[in-house]
């Protein structure tokens, strides 16, 4: 039996659009993956993540949303509504994915992959992945995307 990849590139997931995305296509780009709840007390967060994405895009740097409903239902939204709600508030134009579980049995290989590192406990727990698509770090829910700690480790990874 072969070892499973170490890396998020062998995944697809369904834009909150309908589209297929292939995680390969982040392939040397440094991601911070956050699962996102349009009704958390840490949505403002949303504007903050946009402000970092745009602070490094230019250096291959994305943010990709994953909604999810696992912590006390605070994604209450589907589809284009979760999309328009992200952007009318919070000015998001980063890749915002389907709603999707994030944790248990039912959790979607995506996040089955990223807990191997840390479990979300609640949501906008964020997971900082490097050019190879190998999780090399995440920060709690209460760690804004603005915090040095988060930007410093971002830095590091685009040199």
């Amino acid at each position: 039996m072969s070892e499973p990849s170490k890396s998020i590139h062998q995944f697809k997931a369904k834009l909150i659009t309908g589209k297929d995305k292939n995680l390969s296509d982040y392939k040397d780009k440094v991601l911070l993956v956050v699962n996102i709840a349009s009704a958390c007390g840490f949505v403002g967060q949303l504007k903050e993540l946009q402000e970092l994405r745009e602070e490094f895009k230019t250096q291959g740097f994305e943010v990709l949303g994953f909604p999810s409903n696992d912590f006390g239902r605070q994604e209450p939204l589907e589809g284009a509504d979760i999309s328009a709600f992200c952007k009318d508030n919070y000015g998001v134009q980063f890749p915002v994915f389907d709603k999707m579980m994030v944790r248990g049995e039912e959790a979607n290989p995506i996040f089955k992959f990223l807990t191997k590192t840390s479990t979300p406990r609640w949501n906008f727990h964020k997971y900082l992945i490097n050019r190879k698509g190998e999780v090399v770090d995440y920060f709690f829910p209460f760690t804004s995307p603005q915090s040095s700690k988060v930007k410093k480790k971002i830095q590091k990874l685009l040199k």
